[in-house]
């Protein structure tokens, strides 16, 4: 497994156990990256029947459509360390 794997692996399960309550927009963020890092551009649909939500999801997710996987991966790994990590650990 290549660094990048065990970073976005590592910021993954970190931002999955969060019990930190954050804003709309930061969240569709996290699933925007984490999505793109994971499926690319595979945008099939999912089985949720909440439409909006869903759009919205989608959405942010196309938005980062020109973003590689590993990129994307890079982005979510930030986005973890500026919301998630206290200062302390943020180095890592």
């Amino acid at each position: 497994m290549k660094d990048l794997d065990i970073k976005f692996k590592k910021a993954y399960l970190l931002a999955s156990e969060t019990n930190k309550k954050l804003p709309p927009d930061i969240m569709l963020q996290f699933y925007a990256y984490y999505k793109q890092a994971t499926r690319g551009n595979d945008y099939r649909k999912g089985n949720d029947n909440e439409e909006l939500r869903n759009a919205f999801k989608l959405n942010a997710w196309f938005q980062l459509s020109h973003l590689s996987e590993d990129e994307a991966k890079k982005n979510y790994i930030k986005l973890v360390n500026k919301h998630l990590k206290s200062k302390k650990t943020s180095h890592e």
